[in-house]
């Protein structure tokens, strides 16, 4: 109740101090927003007009197929700008519904009543709220109406597809006597439409017709010549290889199909431009040649999809093993049923154009049938292969059976008098049958090119390698980007090319390729494959100007000026990740993905990241740390708890350390930022080198003192300032020791500093007699004890058996004293 008061108390205030402009600047809000209401409402209405206007065009065309998908691009058009009518009012119903909010609602029953101004103008905006409404209601009324007639449209479109398909005719009338003198009526009218223009244009646009002749000629030849100087090696076969492997030959057949016919497709649309520009061409006559020169394209590519697969002139380049004879059949027989078909659409233009009779249309249709079916049965029944025996052999049965399958279904739905079906199947066969068969030749050869190695076995391949520093690995990145790029290619080139085949019209794709690039609504998401392509490009063409800036920022800039490299390092790791960040900010941006909706998922993952990734996201910090602080750079000496190495990379993550027995060592950044670490190179490379040696007790110190001075004095890396320093150090146990401190301008020569003063030491302690000690290792003997008795049997044995030995010695003993007594007495003579 408080704060309701004082929010009253504070629009009283407002309201009293500041009426006149207030009224002022309600008047001219409310005077903009009227004048939107009546733009809109004429908008919508003149679109109510026009919607009106195409229904009733969509009752009258209801059996031109080509004229309702006109209709319906129209209704799409006006659809969008109903729904662009409605959403002009969003932002003045936002500050709308902003207002009322702030005024509050009405005061209850027994409420102190709210100023006269503020209920004026909570009733104003309610007003105007409720006739913007009306208008909005209006324009979605008039998207909904839209919506059904597109629906409609299509549902007719169907219809007239089935129709099409399952209507049958009397084939009486067409094969009737009558049907051949249409025909011969026919050519006559041809004949004569076409030479009075031919006359025509050579005695009055002559120098038309010569220059759009010329200008086009002029073309092909630049086509054809330029065609073949850069891609002549890609699409033409070549004699001298024996063996070609099989993504050579998958990339001549495609290739060979795809280029010429392309070539020939833009010397034709060139040809008929010019003779439009000089106005060559009249009405019915256009509409002839340019009926004409489809049939040429669509046989000229028949023929060169048959001639590139099969290579008759040249077996080793073939795709499908066949024997020559039956490829050369093969090639006729496709290359006549492309005329075949081709020729019978060039006479239903001629027909449709010059109003014949529907017998003459069926019979033309019911003869072209019939041949397509006869060369599927034909084409079925050719034996290709050739057994080890020698023998002929037919083609796989699916392939055969489906063949002759088709030929058999034509045929009969001809007789029958099923036109419209027999030929819908013969065209498929023959057109969407080529596209199919290239496309997938396309498939095949850029599968091969995506495989490991495969790219580099192409000639751009081989010549990347021969003209650049691309190793195996990055030809490999090159040819899957490569291999992705002709796919996409035989998508959007084929894929239209088949639904064009099948019966859409040109309309119809463009309404889904709009679809595409707009976008496509899935529930509440809206998906723009344009935009996201768009996104994609923006960040690589972002990456790699940020890569090209670092280059020049490191080769230029910093080199020039002889920055440190550890300085050069962090400057161009910050700048990339920097640019790296804002190519992939404006990448999304640019994608047309709402980065505002992002930070409810950020939220959503801020817990996550700070349980789960807390390690993580420490050692990135002290990435950023390290990058930003430099206690150590890149090429400093360090010493990191048991590691000691040189620094060759610092990362976002983690630092790696090459030791002196170049290993490397990856430490988190963390770990360098949080414990003690030395760095031997810090400020600069100045350092301290400490050499001990020790001599024998009795040695003259002065002179072993001056000899060590004088030792490292003499040694060109020792600097003279400071000075070397030779230290008495102690009376050791063994010797008397000594200490050398050397300071060097580079203390990564330490080791060669220290192995050089010891050998010169050795050498002059030589020369003057002066001992270096060892420190001597006392040597200590062992004697090993008697075993104590463990069996008391047997020490009881041995005692009885030594006993014995004794009293055997006595007796022995006793007997040798008394033969010596005998033994006195002298020798008789």
């Amino acid at each position: 109740m408080f704060f309701r008061l004082l929010r009253l108390i504070l629009v009283l205030m407002l309201a009293v101090s500041a009426q006149p402009s207030f009224d002022a600047m309600a008047q001219a809000i409310g005077q903009g927003s009227a004048q939107l209401i009546a733009d809109q409402q004429k908008v919508v209405q003149d679109l109510a007009a026009k919607t009106d206007g195409l229904e009733k065009k969509v009752a009258d065309d209801a059996e031109d197929d080509a004229a309702l998908v006109d209709v319906r691009l129209q209704l799409e058009d006006l659809s969008r700008a109903a729904l662009n009518s409605a959403l002009a009012f969003r932002s003045r119903l936002a500050d709308i519904n902003n207002r009322i909010e702030v005024l509050g609602p009405p005061p209850a029953q027994g409420q102190p009543q709210e100023p006269a101004i503020v209920t004026n103008e909570r009733g104003a905006l309610a007003a105007e709220k409720a006739e913007i409404n009306a208008v909005i209601a209006s324009a979605q009324n008039l998207s909904i109406r839209i919506n059904s007639l597109i629906d409609k449209i299509g549902v007719m479109r169907s219809d007239l597809f089935r129709n099409f398909l399952a209507k049958r005719y009397e084939l009486t009338d067409a094969l009737s006597p009558q049907a051949f003198s249409d025909a011969h009526d026919q050519f006559t009218g041809l004949y004569k439409a076409v030479s009075s223009w031919l006359i025509f244009a050579f005695k009055f646009k002559l120098q038309a017709v010569l220059a759009a002749a010329l200008m086009a000629l002029g073309l092909a030849a630049v086509l054809l010549v330029g065609g073949r100087r850069l891609f002549g090696r890609i699409f033409e076969p070549d004699p001298s290889i024996e063996e070609p492997s099989y993504l050579s030959r998958l990339s001549v057949a495609f290739w060979s199909t795809l280029l010429p016919s392309a070539a020939l497709s833009v010397f034709l649309a060139s040809t008929v431009f010019f003779f439009n520009y000089y106005n060559v061409l009249r009405g019915d006559i256009g509409v002839f040649l340019n009926a004409l020169l489809a049939v040429i394209a669509v046989v000229f590519c028949v023929n060169r999809l048959t001639n590139a697969a099969l290579e008759p002139r040249l077996p080793n380049w073939r795709l499908i093993p066949v024997e020559t004879g039956p490829a050369r059949w093969l090639v006729r027989l496709t290359t006549a049923m492309a005329v075949v078909i081709g020729f019978n659409n060039f006479l239903s233009v001629v027909n449709d154009k010059m109003g014949s009779p529907l017998s003459l249309t069926i019979a033309r249709s019911f003869v072209a049938t019939i041949i397509v079916g006869v060369i599927l049965i034909l084409m079925a029944l050719l034996k290709p292969f050739r057994a080890r025996d020698g023998t002929w052999r037919p083609w796989p049965a699916w392939l055969r059976v489906t063949a002759v399958a088709l030929g058999l279904f034509t045929i009969a739905a001809a007789l029958l008098g099923y036109i419209g079906l027999a030929l819908f199947v013969s065209l498929q066969v023959v057109v969407t049958g080529t596209v199919l068969v290239t496309a997938y030749i396309g498939f095949l050869s850029a599968r091969a090119i995506g495989e490991e190695g495969g790219f580099a076995d192409t000639s751009a391949g081989r010549w990347l390698t021969a003209n650049s520093s691309y190793d195996e690995t990055a030809l490999d990145q090159l040819g899957l980007v490569v291999s992705i790029a002709i796919n996409l290619m035989i998508v959007l080139v084929f894929l239209p090319l088949i639904l064009l085949m099948w019966g859409f019209q040109p309309g119809d794709i463009q309404a889904w390729a709009y679809k595409l690039a707009t976008g496509v609504t899935i529930g509440s998401v809206t998906i723009s494959f344009t935009g996201i392509l768009s996104g994609i490009v923006v960040f690589v063409i972002g990456y790699f100007l940020t890569r090209w800036f670092q280059g020049w920022l490191d080769g230029s800039v910093m080199a020039r000026g002889r920055v440190d490299a550890g300085v050069r390092n962090s400057i161009r790791l910050a700048v990339g990740y920097a640019g790296v960040a804002i190519a992939g900010l404006v990448g999304v941006s640019a994608a047309g993905i709402d980065l505002s909706n992002l930070a409810l998922v950020a939220g959503a993952l801020s817990l996550g990241i700070g349980f789960g990734l807390q390690n993580v996201v420490s050692n990135f910090v002290s990435g950023l740390i390290l990058l930003a602080e430099r206690p150590f750079k890149v090429g400093d000496w360090i010493v990191a708890g048991d590691t000691t190495g040189t620094v060759k990379k610092i990362s976002v993550r983690a630092t790696e350390i090459e030791t002196f027995q170049r290993q490397s060592v990856i430490l988190p950044n963390s770990t360098l930022i949080n414990n003690a670490v030395g760095n031997w190179t810090h400020r600069n490379k100045l350092g301290r080198v400490d050499i001990k040696v020790g001599v024998a007790y009795g040695s003259d110190v002065k002179r072993v003192h001056a000899l060590l001075l004088e030792i490292a004095r003499s040694h060109p890396l020792v600097l003279k300032n400071p000075e070397p320093f030779v230290l008495f150090a102690n009376f050791g146990g063994a010797a008397l020791e000594f200490e050398i401190r050397v300071f060097l301008a580079d203390i990564l020569n330490g080791n060669i500093v220290q192995n050089d003063i010891r050998f010169a030491i050795f050498d002059e302690f030589n020369s003057e007699h002066i001992e270096i000690p060892s420190t001597p290792r006392a040597v200590v003997e062992t004697t090993k004890p008697e075993a104590w008795p463990i069996d008391d049997d047997k020490m009881e044995a041995d005692f009885a058996e030594k006993e014995q030995a004794e009293a055997e010695a006595a007796v022995e003993k006793a007997r040798l004293a008394k033969s010596r007594r005998k033994g006195s007495k002298p020798d008789p003579d």
